[in-house]
């Protein structure tokens, strides 16, 4: 045992699982062994956009050899739901599809390749009717997944109106695919009791939980999540995994075997949600120096058939549409669009990316519209440090050093001669053209919905000063596990290799929120920190008694523990 202390809080640290992901040692929930008897499942997916159920036909894929059964809604034992803030969200349609590749039914098979044939042989009777696929449809025809919301600071209107300057526009945002390298997976294991086992690779395995026993009608105590690890998610797991979850359970729960879900890459994009596109409608008035007077926007998203997360995402979109700049006299409009395509859901930065993308390009704008450089721009409408610092939520900016970085960025990025350069080669050059930008940002992490910045964690300490970590976070490769692995090391002066990093599961640490809003280190940091100083604490309180030293006398540090005259390692302090 060194008495140099590795791996603690700031050192630099190889990832827990890097030697095994670069050997392909690293096990995702489709490299776990089968289990004895395992099945797979299939979903069939709705071909139309909108349309009535007239019938499901499943003979001629049930006569299949090996093909076991066909889950519908009407055999869903529960609340046919999975939604993860509102209601009436599906698991399978019940009556209407509401968008290409809905989920209408589970099959079950063998083999996932029989499963895929039989799911393909299933024929679906449908009554057409007219969808609405478009922001622009959903507009005209007033269709939303839930009210609209406006933030209003000062008048906008008569700010614009007085402006020495206006300008309108429009223009739209695209969406994306998160393309996380693991698919969307669950298998669901039966156990004594009707109890189940769910592996899902998500990012909330205590969502998955509530909404599997919801499905099944099961208190939650009788469904267990687990996820050792994620390959991606950047939020297209964040709610969407429970589809596969409640399938897989249902099916299994029903047969009495294991059920395996593992969708290929191109259903999953077609069943998947994206990041959300929007479009937007602007007003601005501004001054000869380009500050910004006053500024309407419309922040209208395609939330697709159901709500999903999307007021949230619409939410911390308009809480981004500021950015970095006191806008002073701001109207800001945020329409969720129900259309009849997949829903939408949770993407790496939750809306404040589309947000901060609205009010950079009317900077843009701008700057152009006055034949100025754009930073000058940017500049001149900064949040400022005492005064002007007021965002159209009425929340006060603090610490603001937006500033400082754009001096520092502009100086060391040697901006200026750059810019001299590229305004050179343009003007030489009709069709090949090159761009030279800085953008400042202001990005808000945690959950705006402050309950869920809570976690909790699980630590045990075993007589031969070995140490089990288990807390709500889940690993999607972003290296949380070996950061909070750090936090219980530093809190205990061990080695990070005396801290043993378990799998997420329901089953330690109960109730959790999901890894997300760029809080997973600091919400599962923390509630790791507390217990492993409340552990701590329990030792000191021993050593008074055994040891006979004072506390002041006690100290943990590079793998010892000094106490008063007597120094042990921790292993033998503990043992």
């Amino acid at each position: 045992m060194t008495t140099e202390l590795r791996g603690g809080v700031g050192s630099a640290i190889v990832h827990d699982s890097a030697h095994k992901h670069v050997s392909g040692e690293a096990i995702y929930l489709d490299d776990i062994p089968n289990p004895a008897g395992l099945l797979h499942g299939q979903i069939v997916m709705s071909t139309q956009a909108h349309a009535k159920i007239v019938s499901i036909n499943a003979e001629e894929a049930l006569a299949l050899e090996g093909v076991k059964a066909i889950y519908t809604a009407k055999d869903i034992i529960g609340h046919n739901d999975a939604a993860p803030i509102f209601s009436n969200e599906p698991v399978l349609a019940e009556e209407i599809v509401e968008y290409v590749g809905m989920p209408l039914a589970v099959i079950v098979a063998d083999s996932f390749k029989l499963a895929s044939k039989a799911a393909s042989m299933v024929r679906i009777e449908y009554e057409q009717l007219e969808p609405i696929l478009t922001i622009k449809e959903a507009l005209k025809k007033e269709s939303f997944v839930a009210p609209d919301h406006t933030l209003v600071l000062g008048d906008a209107k008569t700010a614009i109106s007085n402006s020495q300057h206006n300008l309108k526009g429009s223009f739209t945002i695209g969406g994306q695919d998160h393309f996380y390298l693991e698919g969307q997976i669950a298998m669901a294991i039966p156990q004594e009791d009707n109890d189940l086992i769910v592996f899902s690779s998500t990012q909330h395995p205590s969502e998955v939980q509530a909404l599997v026993a919801e499905f099944m009608n099961f208190d939650l105590h009788k469904v267990t999540v687990e996820v050792r690890r994620m390959g991606g998610g950047f939020g297209g797991k964040e709610t969407q995994p429970a589809i596969m979850a409640c399938c897989a359970g249902l099916a299994a729960h029903e047969l009495g075997r294991p059920v395996k879900i593992r969708v290929c890459r191109d259903d999953d994009m077609i069943m998947t949600g994206k990041r959300h596109n929007f479009e937007i409608d602007y007003e601005v008035g501004f001054d000869s120096e380009g500050v910004i007077n006053g500024v309407k926007m419309q922040l209208a998203s395609q939330c697709g058939n159901v709500a999903d997360l999307s007021t949230s995402i619409l939410d911390r979109a308009l809480f981004h549409a500021d950015n970095c700049y006191n806008l002073k006299n701001a109207e800001l409009h945020g329409i969720p669009c129900k259309t009849h395509t997949v829903s939408n859901t949770a993407f790496r930065g939750f809306g404040g990316p589309q947000g901060m993308i609205v009010i950079e390009q009317i900077i843009d704008e701008i700057a152009r519209h006055l034949q100025i450089d754009a930073l000058k721009v940017r500049r001149r409408n900064l949040y400022g440090k005492e005064t002007d610092n007021i965002t159209p939520y009425h929340q006060k900016v603090e610490d603001n050093i937006a500033p400082e970085i754009l001096d520092q960025l502009e100086r060391t990025s040697d901006y200026k001669e750059r810019r001299r350069a590229v305004d050179a080669f343009n003007s030489k050059n009709k069709f090949f053209k090159k761009g030279l930008a800085i953008s400042p940002v202001k990005f808000g992490i945690s959950f705006t919905t402050s309950f869920l910045n809570q976690a909790g964690a699980l630590v045990h300490v075993y007589k031969d000063g070995s140490i089990h970590l288990n807390h709500g976070g889940t690993e999607m490769g972003q290296g949380l596990f070996t950061k909070v692995a750090q936090i219980v090391a530093q809190e205990f002066q061990v080695d990070v290799e005396r801290v043993k990093i378990t799998a997420t599961t329901t089953s330690k640490v109960p109730n959790t929120s999901a890894t997300a809003a760029s809080s997973g280190t600091d919400l599962n940091g923390k509630a790791a920190q507390a217990a492993a100083r409340q552990i701590r604490q329990r030792l000191v309180q021993f050593a008074i008694q055994y040891f006979g030293v004072e506390a002041k006398d006690i100290e943990f540090k590079d793998n010892q523990v000094s106490l008063g005259g007597k120094t042990l390692s921790f292993p033998d302090f503990i043992d």
